[in-house]
């Protein structure tokens, strides 16, 4: 235990673990919010017309202010800890948002006081159970191609990734990055609205694909937007763990070896 707490690799990942998996966490408990892209910088909606879609506009659930940085968190454990690393956390992820959704229904359903059901009418809120369960109640089939969307999509920059660097080396990691990411995120974007409101709601083809655009041209843009965060991200972690120690984990990462243990302590 002391030897990884001493290991700088060590405790680099677990920082990137725990921020990756609190960030997922925290975009699927405020995904059930949406909100206007347009009304953030105060100018009209888009009314845009994509597959016989009209009146399509920029209304996005507030998780995709958190899953760009998710794409980020997951190229830079890519680039210095390898394909294995990130579908550990993944993985880990995964179930831990399948264990919050199941506290949440648990939560739910227990029996509430009547002092605490009205406790907020002052507020405007005339019954507290019922907000709570619109809150953290999502949908099974939201939940569930939520969840899909991520796995599949986060397996999808993985390979890419890792298909970039074996062709270019430690060169060009916009391309690597942006590129992964790019690729992953329409993914994302096509899974969970198929999942969620073509085989658990009524939507069109048409209606899915016109929303996965709309989507999809947001989260192109905050990827292009975020590229240069790669850049000051991996130069505070060179800087950190030292020039020769991140060649070596870079390198190693493109083997798949398991870099956290290799490392030497106090790397």
């Amino acid at each position: 235990m002391t030897n990884l707490f001493q290991n700088k690799s060590a405790k680099l990942f677990a920082f990137l673990s725990a921020f990756f998996v609190a960030n997922a966490l925290i975009a699927e408990c405020i995904g059930g919010k949406i909100f206007s892209l347009e009304s953030v910088f105060g100018i009209n909606p888009a009314d845009i017309t994509l597959f016989r879609e009209q009146h399509l506009s920029f209304a996005l659930t507030c998780g995709v202010l958190l899953w760009p940085l998710e794409f980020v968190m997951t190229d830079i454990v890519n680039e210095y800890y390898g394909p294995k690393a990130v579908r550990r956390i993944s993985y880990i992820a995964i179930g831990l948002i399948a264990y919050a959704f199941i506290m949440f229904y648990i939560a739910i359903k227990v029996s509430a006081p009547n002092w605490w059901i009205h406790s907020k009418e002052s507020n405007g809120v005339p019954n507290m159970q019922m907000a709570f369960e619109a809150i953290f109640g999502q949908g099974m089939w939201i939940i569930f191609g939520s969840m899909a969307a991520f796995m599949f999509s986060q397996l999808v920059d993985v390979f890419v990734f890792h298909k970039i660097k074996q062709k270019t080396g430690d060169k060009y990691v916009w391309l690597r990055a942006t590129g992964s990411t790019l690729v992953s995120q329409l993914i994302d974007s096509f899974i969970i609205l198929f999942i969620a409101f073509y085989w658990g709601g009524n939507w069109s083809w048409q209606k899915v694909l016109a929303i996965c655009m709309m989507n999809y041209t947001y989260k192109f843009t905050m990827a292009i937007i975020l590229t240069p965060l790669i850049y000051l991200v991996e130069n505070r972690i060179d800087n950190y763990l030292g020039k020769e120690t991140a060649l070596k984990m870079k390198r190693s990462a493109m083997g798949e070896n398991d870099t956290i243990t290799d490392m030497p302590v106090g790397a």
